[in-house]
């Protein structure tokens, strides 16, 4: 499986105008440039320094120099959205994409990884988190690298009476990986820390293996304490390598897939690596915009009738009349929801996977659809639930306490992929 290191395109944002500043001499199509820029999208092209483009690449002359964006936006579409200025290394390249400017970064991918495992978890968390971070977004990105443009997205099966969906990264066509959490965050130079580069460095080109084929190495907040299947989310797909794991040591897996062992496991706070309130420890790895979510294990969150209906109609598309009851028909192995009938005085619909029934029933996203469903009194639905994220592979918070509490990366990796084994592509 010996190969070079690859240089990869991230996409990090479109807008119809893009203001950003080069940190450093870069050669472009009128020659060397510095200094602060701003691109506006004029008659289906790019307008910058007086003329028109169809596409611009900045290149940097020296891989100390950098550029900077502005009003870039992380998080999108889940509770944590916000906008920031953040600083790249590599090569700029603006391009137009679906009648907007895309911004790429063309990047090898070691220095990419050194970015990512920052934003994904913050670099002063214990050094074999992310050192197990760095092997397991090395994997997910090359075997994302192997299976472009597989699957369109979304993905799945819409009839009368079912709404079956998943969401993959595959239908990127501009560029290879997006840098926001539909991939794998990738959020710039910022908050990058030496912890993070020796990670990288230490780990340089190891990936995990499965049958002599790179992993893909799935990867998600907080599992609730059990980890998930891959076909659970996505497609109907097994994996030796993503399947249920307890996130603990030395407890039994229980079966959540029943319905009375699911509801006493959500609505309890069994042991787990990532049952933790510990926030000294939380501070240290967890970037700032994930700090505020405290109720990551468990969680609740309450709809009256009307704004239940409200949501799933709004958020579906769908006419489904007034919702008169939500039913589970089909559960993971950690509980999370994969099919979900949705009963309305118009008409009854099953919905799935995993991320569109957290879609439909937020304004954002759920926290995850690990959840149990009564009605209050007044008639309210009451969702109580487990876990941050679809669940399946590594749960990156209960990896930090593993790796706080002395456990080696290849301890963690061993725990979260039993199956899997580590090579090195270069």
């Amino acid at each position: 499986m010996k190969q070079q290191e690859p240089e990869i395109h991230v996409g990090v944002m479109q807008a119809d105008e893009v203001t950003f500043c080069l940190h450093g001499c870069y050669d472009a199509p009128d020659g060397p440039v510095s200094g602060p820029a701003v691109c506006v999208l004029q008659q289906g092209l790019i307008l910058w320094n007086g003329r028109l483009h169809a596409r611009l690449t900045f290149t940097p002359r020296s891989h100390t120099d950098f550029f900077s964006l502005s009003s870039v936006s992380i998080g999108k579409g889940f509770h944590w959205q916000q906008t920031e200025e953040q600083q790249f290394f590599g090569t700029l390249i603006l391009t137009v994409a679906s009648g907007r400017i895309g911004v790429i970064n063309r990047i090898g991918a070691e220095q990419y990884l050194q970015s990512v495992i920052s934003s994904e978890m913050s670099a002063q968390s214990p050094s074999e988190l992310l050192k197990a971070h760095a092997v397991i977004s090395r994997s997910w990105l090359m075997h994302a690298l192997g299976q472009r443009s597989v699957l369109p997205e979304p993905t799945g099966r819409t009839d009368a009476g079912r709404w079956i969906r998943w969401y993959e990264r595959d239908a990127h066509r501009a560029y290879d990986v997006c840098a926001d959490d539909h991939c794998q965050r990738y959020q710039g130079f910022g908050r990058l820390l030496p912890a993070a580069v020796s990670a990288v460095q230490e780990t340089r080109g190891e990936v995990l293996t499965s049958g002599g084929q790179v992993c893909d190495a799935r990867f998600s907040k907080c599992c609730g304490g059990v980890t998930e299947r891959f076909q659970t989310c996505w497609a109907d797909t097994s994996f030796d390598y993503l399947q249920p794991v307890r996130d603990a040591d030395r407890q039994p897996l229980p079966d959540l897939t029943d319905e009375a062992q699911a509801r006493r496991w959500i609505t309890s706070s069994p042991r787990a690596f990532c049952n933790t309130q510990d926030r000294t420890f939380l501070s240290r790895v967890l970037n700032l915009y994930d700090q505020p979510t405290t109720d990551f294990y468990r969680w609740q969150v309450r709809y009256t009738a009307e704004q239940l209906t409200d949501l799933v109609n709004r958020r579906s598309g769908l006419d489904i009349g007034t919702v008169e009851d939500l039913a589970v028909m089909r559960r993971g192995a950690s509980g999370r929801i994969e099919q979900l009938k949705i009963v309305g005085s118009h008409r009854t619909v099953v919905v799935g996977k995993e991320l569109e029934i957290r879609r439909l029933l937020s304004e954002t996203h759920l926290k995850s659809s690990a959840f149990v469903i009564d009605r209050a009194v007044d008639g309210s639905y009451v969702l109580t639930g487990a876990g941050w994220g679809h669940g399946v592979g590594l749960c990156q918070i209960g990896a930090a306490v593993m790796a706080a509490e002395g456990r080696d990366y290849r301890t963690v990796l061993a725990h979260y992929y039993p199956a899997a084994e580590i090579g090195r592509l270069w």
